[in-house]
């Protein structure tokens, strides 16, 4: 027999321990700092867990070798893992943008199955049982945790990454994979809220929209999404915004936020307002905009423009319409940084890979050794694509170079 040890049990270890226990020679332990498997798991989606992206292809993802998780995209990539999770008898359903849930809507639906399968598979679990250092032998490995050393003949590391620490987010990986010759890049939290200027925000606090959001350092465009955007009490928040904060947190100084509300031109913006002017002359100013966005955000729009929200639509004039089109257009709010690692869903940097053999997931320094999930210097743009990395690359670590 073989003893297979993998550390951590989020999902790509989960998927990795099952992986390997696919093999009866091996004898798989699944260590988890944590009291219970999955929590990080449990908050994706907002709890209704999206698993993955029908869309998932390596230019979805970020690093600083961008073509690294092709191989195993490409073993084991969305068809491949709704296969997988529909042979445990897990239900899914697709919707906008190709973002796959349970069917259920429930994040636990993803996790129990998961947890049925480990106990069908015998995989040995220790929860509550963190790693603390890992020992390379002449034949092997040693794990040393907190009440016993664990010899293990091949080992996976799935730590994750250092955001959401509430949910289990650490710096363990980094520290046990350092010693062995792995070195990692700056971390940055990614798919997280971005902190701006606070004054209209604050006033539009809860407030959602769909709108196309350009990030800009000057007059170059570090990163452009459309989606929903939702104003907070130091920002905005939302999918768009997630796809935006990679390049926010790594963007240096000076940046802005440039928001579309609405997908016309200037032109059309122009004869639009004009039109309202002309049906409703006696209507107060603020309300010009009632019926074409949320009425907090009209409002909003209008003292952005610098108009007399009591003012009669009648008393507007050309410059003051096109001054209304241009913030519809482009309201800009200067970026001041993106929220923690507390708040952020994933890390973008980590374990560099160029450590790592992309066919397989070993190390090139201690063969044997084989990484997966968020700890990598990995990470994919929002709506499933980080879960889909954490299925194929733990399914390809579990593989053990097979």
């Amino acid at each position: 027999m073989r003893r297979v040890v993998v550390i951590g049990g989020g999902a790509s270890g989960m998927l990795a321990a099952l992986t390997a226990a696919e093999d009866a020679e091996n004898r798989v332990v699944l260590l988890e700092r944590q009291q219970r498997l999955g929590r990080k798991l449990l908050a994706t989606g907002n709890g209704r867990c999206n698993l993955t992206n029908t869309a998932a292809a390596s230019a979805r993802y970020h690093g600083a070798e961008a073509d690294f998780v092709r191989p195993a995209l490409e073993k084991f990539g969305p068809e491949e893992t709704l296969a997988f999770f529909h042979g445990l008898g897990l239900l899914t359903v697709t919707e906008y943008g190709g973002r796959v849930y349970p069917l259920s809507n429930s994040a636990n639906s993803v996790l129990d199955v998961l947890r049925f399968a480990l106990d069908r598979a015998g995989v040995e679990l220790r929860c509550g049982c963190p790693a603390r250092e890992i020992r390379r032998g002449k034949t092997g490995f040693t794990v040393v945790t907190d009440v016993e050393s664990l010899n293990a003949d091949r080992l996976v590391v799935a730590c994750g990454g250092c955001a959401g620490a509430k949910l289990g987010g650490v710096k363990d990986g980094y520290e046990l994979l350092a010693p062995l010759g792995h070195k990692r890049t700056k971390l940055f939290p990614a798919l997280v809220q971005l902190r701006t200027a606070p004054e209209y925000p604050r006033a539009l606090k809860g407030v959602r929209c769909t709108a196309t959001l350009r990030l800009c350092a000057g007059d170059a465009t570090l990163a452009a999404g459309e989606g929903e955007l939702q104003f907070t009490e130091t920002g905005v928040s939302g999918p768009a915004v997630f796809d935006l904060s990679r390049a926010a947190a790594t963007g240096g100084e000076g940046l802005t936020l440039h928001v579309a509300f609405l997908p016309y031109t200037a032109a059309e913006l122009d004869a639009l307002l004009r039109a309202r002017r002309a049906a409703f002359p006696a209507l107060e100013t603020g309300e010009i905009l009632t019926g074409m966005v949320h009425n907090r955000l009209g409002r909003m729009l209008v003292k952005y423009a610098g108009l007399n929200a009591a003012a009669p639509l009648r008393a507007l004039g050309e410059p003051e319409l096109r001054a209304l089109g241009s913030a519809l257009r482009d309201f800009t709010l200067p970026v001041r940084g993106t929220e923690d690692f507390d708040h952020a869903q994933v890390t973008a940097g980590g374990v560099r890979t160029a450590g790592f053999d992309p066919e397989t997931l070993e190390s090139r320094f201690a063969p044997g050794l084989f990484v997966c999930g968020e700890l990598l210097d990995v990470d994919g743009d929002c709506g499933g694509f980080n879960l889909q990395w954490a299925w194929s690359s733990g399914r390809l670590a579990g593989r053990l170079g097979r």
